[in-house]
């Protein structure tokens, strides 16, 4: 540990530790095994059963890397919040491996120097099975520094309980008979991102003006929506508090299998949100090649298919899903749109704006807090 931990140290000032790049050929070369592995995630987001992960045991089993994992991130910007200042310091997190969404944080992550570049040598399983929706993201050029943990789509969810006609359209929001009954996020990423699909204009490319028009559309909307809800919006669509909400891909399918058939998620005509949870080293962390070693063991049918089985997001690996049927003989899984998804809703698909800098971010926030609190 000491030794892994003096070669990622770097000398220097403390504002950005990328202001003193390391060679990490040189690092990875140097690097030594370990048979220990801390990884941090969000809670309920890895296959268990009465608390063991069977893809946690198997990796155990077949590599001898003890693994100390750790459900203890509930955000990013609070695990940011915590983390940074340590890594600022060239401190070690305790944690070898992270899973951090796509958006300003993991920006700062990597813009900072927070975070180890891949040995892509060590990735075959990655560069042979992940999908071409997770490689080479516009956050992440070449996958440089992270591979893809699970991804999600932000649509629209609705209970035809109580809308007895087909949604198609983000404009479907603005219907009279639905005021006060729709759920927006409270995330401006989401909330902006809604806004400017339903103007016909891309996230990625969008500019401050584009995030004004985002801006008036969602003030029309304003006095229909019920609220603006973190992830209990789901809950809130289940009891028929909304009829209509934005909403995550993966909540809406586990409530169809948990009582709620009913549910529909509808990617729009406008196209959808796609966010990516990563898989990252942080710079000190005591054991890479272990976190490495798990990151090839995940990105194969088995390991990521016994995950998606319980997790249900979208798979980075499409050649889960024959593993999921025919291995653990789950058609519902294998079958659904929502885990697998096809081409074309690939393709109506739109990655999240990567900011240039903390003012632009600032600017974005402050046009769609308007928004929430007018």
């Amino acid at each position: 540990m000491a030794a892994l931990l003096a070669g990622c140290s770097i000398k220097g000032s403390a504002a950005s530790l990328a202001d003193h790049p390391v060679d990490w050929e040189r690092f990875w070369k140097d690097a030594k095994a370990t048979k220990q592995l801390n990884f941090a995630n969000w809670p309920l987001y890895i296959d268990s059963d009465h608390g063991k992960s069977e893809s946690l045991t198997l990796f155990e089993k077949r590599t001898g890397i003890s693994v100390d994992y750790q459900a203890v991130i509930q955000d990013n910007a609070t695990f940011y919040a915590t983390v940074s200042p340590i890594l600022r310091a060239q401190g070690a997190t305790g944690y070898d491996l992270v899973v951090m969404t796509n958006g300003f944080e993991l920006t700062q992550m990597i813009k900072n120097g927070f975070v180890c570049e891949l040995d892509h040598s060590r990735l075959p399983n990655f560069a042979k099975n992940a999908g071409a929706s997770v490689k080479d993201p516009t956050y992440d050029p070449g996958n440089k520094h992270s591979v893809v943990w699970q991804t999600g789509f932000t649509g629209l969810a609705y209970n035809p309980k109580y809308i007895d006609r087909e949604i198609t359209s983000f404009q479907d929001l603005l219907d009279p008979a639905f005021t006060g009954r729709v759920g927006l996020m409270s995330d401006n990423t989401e909330l902006g991102s809604l806004g400017l699909l339903a103007n016909g204009i891309a996230p990625e490319t969008s500019t401050p003006a584009d995030w004004r028009k985002a801006q008036a559309w969602l003030r029309k909307l304003r006095p229909s929506a019920a609220g603006f809800y973190d992830q209990s919006y789901i809950n809130k669509l289940e009891n028929g508090d909304t009829w209509i909400t934005q909403a995550w891909s993966g909540d809406v399918f586990q409530a169809q299998q948990s009582g709620f058939e009913h549910l529909k998620f509808v990617t729009p005509e406008e196209g959808q949100m796609m966010w990516h949870d990563n898989l990252m080293i942080p710079r000190q962390a005591a054991n890479p090649v272990a976190a490495l070693e798990w990151m090839d063991f995940y990105y194969t049918p088995e390991i990521a298919g016994i995950v998606e089985d319980w997790v249900n997001y979208v798979c980075p690996v499409p050649g889960a899903e024959d593993y999921v049927r025919d291995e653990l003989d789950d058609a519902t899984v294998a079958d659904s749109p929502l885990v697998f998804p096809s081409e074309a809703v690939l393709q109506q698909s739109h990655e999240f704006r990567v900011f240039k800098n903390y003012d632009e971010y600032s600017e974005w926030n402050a046009v769609f807090n308007a928004v929430v609190q007018s």
